[in-house]
This record gives structure tokens, sequence and C-alpha cells, in this order.
């Protein structure tokens, strides 16, 4: 009895350490997570407005710093998260029905080039565009000269780039997903006589509905938080997106900003938020049924 005692006593202390530091391990993880987003917001509610001497907890906390920021006729915040919300919304909606063809062709119809075609888009897409950043500029600059509305610092021009730099990695994704759909579907809507688009309009695209908002949430994050592009295509104050605009609180005198440029990124980031916490539960079964899948 006294030896099945020891036995339970150990195995109870192995259990305990077991999930002590697994315990351990995840609050880690969460304090990491969180303590930028605490800062940020402590920096917002700072009336100081500076990066020097900025407490976790701030002393006469107030809310002059989001009055600063739509207050100020140099930096138009407003103006910058219309501008980013409407890219976003355009960019990823011309995504998903551009690149929902492109899998749709590439999963069901057989063409010559079609297995080389894959290949090749996925290979141009292991090419970052910002390595091709001076040859986008020429290109976008050129086609300005013929079509002002698709030129430099104009919102149709950068969509255009955004929408190259996304159709390989969410061609593919899309035709994962695609190929978990049984053929026999479409095979008796063709029997009834619907063409391939109806087929894919009506059929393929409700089925398809968890990739199809994964694909939107990926898209709409990457055009939110793209700054690069933005900063080389943009010029107008009044065209930029709120990454390029946010830059611009920092860009000379971010001591003296510090606590604008917080409530602004603070304020920027619940878009992202909020479209999470209402597709979540598509984007989990759009991730796990067959997205992945090659």
């Amino acid at each position: 009895m006294a030896e099945q005692g020891h036995r339970s006593i150990k195995r109870f202390f192995a259990n305990f350490l077991n999930r002590f530091w697994r315990h351990a391990l995840i609050w880690v993880c969460i304090v990491f997570a969180l303590f930028p987003v605490v800062w940020i917001i402590s920096a917002s509610l700072d009336p100081a407005n500076s990066i020097s001497g900025q407490k976790l907890i701030p002393p006469n906390a107030s809310f002059i710093n989001f009055q600063r920021l739509f207050q100020s006729e140099q930096h138009p915040f407003g103006i910058w998260f219309l501008n980013t919300f409407k890219l976003c919304i355009v960019t990823a909606t011309l995504v998903v029905l551009i690149t929902s063809l492109a899998a749709y062709a590439f999963s069901r119809l057989r063409f010559k080039g079609r297995r080389s075609g894959l290949f090749a888009i996925l290979l141009i897409q292991m090419f970052p565009q910002m390595l091709a950043m001076v040859a986008i500029y020429l290109i976008v600059f050129m086609l300005g000269e013929y079509i002002p509305a698709l030129g430099l610092d104009t919102h149709a021009g950068l969509i255009l780039v955004y929408l190259g730099g996304a159709m390989g990695a969410n061609v593919w994704l899309l035709k994962g997903f695609f190929d978990t759909i049984p053929k026999s579907l479409e095979e008796s809507a063709m029997i009834d006589g619907a063409t391939h688009f109806q087929i894919f309009w009506r059929i393929i695209l409700p089925l398809a509905r968890p990739i199809l908002v994964v694909v939107f949430f990926l898209q709409f994050m990457a055009t939110y938080s793209e700054f690069v592009i933005a900063r080389v295509l943009l010029a107008d104050t009044n065209n930029l997106t709120m990454a390029v605009g946010l830059q611009t609180f920092i860009a000379d005198q971010y001591a003296k900003r510090w606590g604008v440029f917080a409530a602004a990124a603070l304020i920027g980031a619940l878009p992202i938020v909020i479209l999470y916490w209402f597709l979540q539960k598509h984007l989990v079964s759009g991730l796990t049924r067959g997205a992945v899948k090659g």
C-alpha cells in the first residue's frame, strides 16, 4: 500500500509539472503578444504626447490625443482611413473574383500548359514585389502616360499592382480547395444542361464560401498593412493610405507626436479585429477543409 501511495504521489507531481510548464509557456506567449498593445493604449491616453518618460499607467490619462488626431489639418487621418478601407475592399473583392475563376480553370479544365502554368505562377510569386519596385514604378508611370487614371498617385494604379502580387498564392489556395469538391456534382449539373460558368457560379462558389472568406480576409489584411508600394506610388497627402499617413506622424518629430501616433494606430487596428471577429468561423473552416491541399 505504501508503495502504491508513493507511485500515486509521484504521478501527481509529474502531471502537475507537465501542466505547469505548459500553462507557464502559454502565459509568457500571451504577455509577450499583449504587451505592445497595452503600451500603445497607454501612449494614446498619455496627454504628454511624448515617448520620453512614458509610463505603463500614465498620470492624468485623457483622450486629448484622439482629439488632436482628428483636429489636425496637416494630417487628415479620416481621409487616410477611408482611402485605406476603399482600397482594401476593392482589392480583396477583385482578388476573390479573379483568382476563383483562374483556380476553377486549373482545377477542373484540362488544357495544354496547365501544369507548367501553375508552377510558373508559383515561381513568379516567390519573388517579392519589393525586388521589382523600380520596374513597377516605371510600368505604372508609362501606363499613366496613356491612361492617366491608372498612373502614379492614383488608387486605381495601386490596386492594379496589388492584384498582380496577389494572384499566385491565392490561386493555389483556391485550387486546393476546389480539388476537394466532388466532381459528381458538376457531372450531374452537366447532364441537366448547365454550362461551366453556371456550375462555377451556382455550385462551386457556394460550396467554396469558407475559402473565399479566407482569401478575402488575407488580402484585406495584406492591403491594409502594406507600406512600401503605397509609399512609392502615392504622393498627394489626400491620396495616402493609413500606413503611409501614420509614418508622417513620426517621420521627423516622433518624440512630439508619439501619443497622436499611438491613438491613430489603435483606431487603425480596430477594423482588422472587428473583421476577424465576424469571419472567424469561416476562417477556421476554410483553412481546415482542404484549403492547403496541393
